[in-house]
């Protein structure tokens, strides 16, 4: 069941350690979202099937839009305190929990040569949405995706049933990673840049998934007494399930789900997306659950007991909801994007802390003297 959530507006003064952050950076990547949020608008307009973004979100980014940048730190915070209000998240949910994700550099190659033969697939030309790529996180235990058939749809293979060859000799084959378990992790992060046997490097990034639903396999082995929870993080993950690639396989398969991807190209290359469609931005992008937040909203983010990222410990930033994923549940989870490479790897395979949420709801616009009689006023589709 979904949980029961209300807002409770505060003062930005009563919003912990907003005096102190960095609002130039978080106006840099809200600025980011505003000209995705304006197109999911319009699109959406036309469409009954999604919610469109909050009009007065679309507003915020509109007034953005013509703020432009550079703007100080001060002009970012004047900007966000004139244009929305902060909100306490109150739900009878989950503890608020935040983790971390990143950009993997692998090793790979576009042939099957060498240790490179575990294909990363395209997405296959029937694999159809259940629900919008937004709300796959919203559903539970049900279907995101499936298979189109003469006679309609149909569950797609698991990924035990994928990795046996269900979509073998189909021409599906994007590029070859060493095996298994790096394409796994290549998934869990939704994006990627790969580097060839030729020295260049290529950006590809999440292109639809399976439909069936995600699985913590890091859950499973503490379960099963495999790996003790205190010991769990990304890299003790991968070094359990690098030792013994025959068992490794059968604890993959436990997690049905299974990922696609596309190679991005052109401008798009220049660095991973969002499921918003925006550019991410490293410690200010945050993936959220959709069915609680709209994508490009700013939410206040705090965190206890997180040395490896601030010294202090406590962890206050404001961060835009740009992404999504399937394990990203309930009002107060988060996942932190950290960037690409090792460094950011590691930052995000050890954070794993409560979390606590201060939503900033946009401001309704004012009236405007042109408006036309009748029309409908703005609404916030958190209230």
């Amino acid at each position: 069941m979904k949980p029961a959530v209300t807002y409770t507006p505060l003062a930005f003064a009563d919003v912990p350690g907003w005096e102190e952050d960095d609002h130039a950076a978080a106006f840099k990547a809200f600025l980011t979202s505003c000209q995705r949020v304006a197109v999911s608008a319009r699109e959406r307009a036309a469409s009954d099937k999604l919610p469109s973004p909050p009009a007065a979100l679309v507003a915020a980014c509109a007034a953005a839009t013509q703020l432009g940048t550079p703007v100080s730190r001060a002009a970012a915070k004047a900007f966000f305190e004139a244009h929305f209000t902060p909100n306490a998240v109150v739900h009878d949910g989950a503890q608020g929990l935040l983790t971390g994700y990143y950009e993997p550099l692998v090793d790979g190659s576009r042939t099957p040569e060498g240790v490179f033969q575990t294909p990363v697939y395209k997405r296959p030309p029937e694999l159809v949405n259940l629900v919008g790529e937004t709300q796959r996180g919203s559903v539970g235990m049900g279907l995101t995706h499936a298979r189109k058939t003469e006679k309609g749809t149909e569950p797609f293979p698991t990924r035990a049933q994928i990795e046996q060859g269900a979509l073998k000799n189909r021409n599906l084959e994007l590029l070859y990673l060493a095996d298994p378990v790096e394409v796994f992790f290549l998934q869990l992060q939704g994006s990627g840049r790969v580097k060839l046997s030729d020295g260049s490097i290529v950006r590809i990034q999440y292109d639809g998934k399976n439909g069936h639903p995600y699985t913590s396999i890091g859950r499973y082995l503490i379960e099963k007494g495999l790996l003790a929870a205190d010991k769990v993080s990304m890299g003790a993950l991968k070094r359990w399930l690098k030792a013994d690639p025959e068992r490794a396989k059968l604890v993959l398969w436990q997690n049905a789900s299974y990922v696609f991807f596309r190679e991005l190209k052109g401008p798009e290359a220049a660095g991973p997306m969002g499921a918003l469609g925006a550019r991410l931005t490293p410690g200010r992008s945050l993936a959220v659950d959709a069915s609680h937040y709209a994508l490009g909203s700013p939410i206040y983010v705090s965190g206890e007991g997180m040395t490896h990222v601030s010294k202090a410990g406590v962890f206050h930033r404001l961060m835009i909801a740009q992404d999504v994923g399937s394990a990203i549940k309930g009002p107060e989870r988060g996942d932190i994007y950290f960037g690409s490479g090792e460094a950011a790897g590691r930052l995000a395979g050890v954070t794993k802390h409560p979390g606590r949420f201060i939503v900033l709801l946009a401001n309704e616009a004012p009236a405007r003297a042109d408006a036309v009689p009748g029309d409908p006023p703005s609404q916030n589709a958190h209230q």
